[in-house]
């Protein structure tokens, strides 16, 4: 939880002993827990060197948004043409009311909740159990990079009006145009991202010029 939510930051070491110490557990299950992160790609074990959060470079990034543009694409195209559209939008504007409860109490842990189950539903209202398998794969590091993003942007109230948004394009039931604009919304956020990301993790110049 707390890699996902952007508490531990990539590059962050994590110390086995401070762990287990915080959590209660012995060692022997939180390693099986840190291998099964690295697993799904969220902490990297390097030999004799220790385990951290891993870290994420520009193509990380773009790569996780274009992966998750084009599921959430597919997902917005069968709830439009399902014969449960009305239930699913009765839904998702149920949690955007929440997600802009939460936002004007200026709360970001229940915004970051908020805006993940968001997303959980309307992949989940395809209806294809493939499509949830694969999105569970890639959903953890999708919650780490919009708490992150989340957290460095403070903009709660326009997060939660992006989602409304969305849903209204939903409610048109204009198939292109509701992809087109989940598609252009999450490349230009994952594109924003990388950039910043790319522009974090560059030395500045004063850096450059001292030894």
């Amino acid at each position: 939880e707390a890699i996902v939510n952007g508490e531990l930051k990539p590059g962050q070491m994590l110390i086995e002993a401070e762990l287990a110490a915080q959590l209660g557990v012995s060692r022997a299950p939180l390693r099986e827990a840190i291998n099964i992160l690295s697993t799904r790609g969220l902490v990297e074990i390097v030999p004799y060197h220790g385990t951290s959060v891993k870290k994420l470079s520009r193509k990380d990034i773009e790569d996780l948004y274009s992966v998750r543009s084009l599921m959430e694409g597919y997902a917005i195209r069968h709830v439009i043409l399902s014969d449960n559209t009305e239930a699913v939008l009765a839904e998702l504007r149920t949690i955007c009311d929440a997600m802009q409860e939460a936002a004007e109490a200026g709360d970001l842990r229940e915004v970051n909740q908020i805006d993940r189950h968001f997303h959980d539903t309307l992949v989940a209202s395809s209806g294809n159990d493939l499509l949830l398998n694969l999105w569970s794969m890639v959903s953890l590091r999708v919650r780490q990079v919009m708490s992150l993003r989340n957290r460095k942007k403070g903009d709660l109230l326009g997060i939660a009006r992006n989602h409304y948004g969305i849903v209204e394009l939903i409610a048109r039931r204009n198939v292109e145009e509701a992809v087109s604009h989940i598609h252009q919304h999450i490349g230009l956020v994952g594109g924003a991202i990388a950039e910043d990301w790319q522009a974090a993790s560059s030395p500045s110049p004063s850096t450059q010029g001292t030894k």
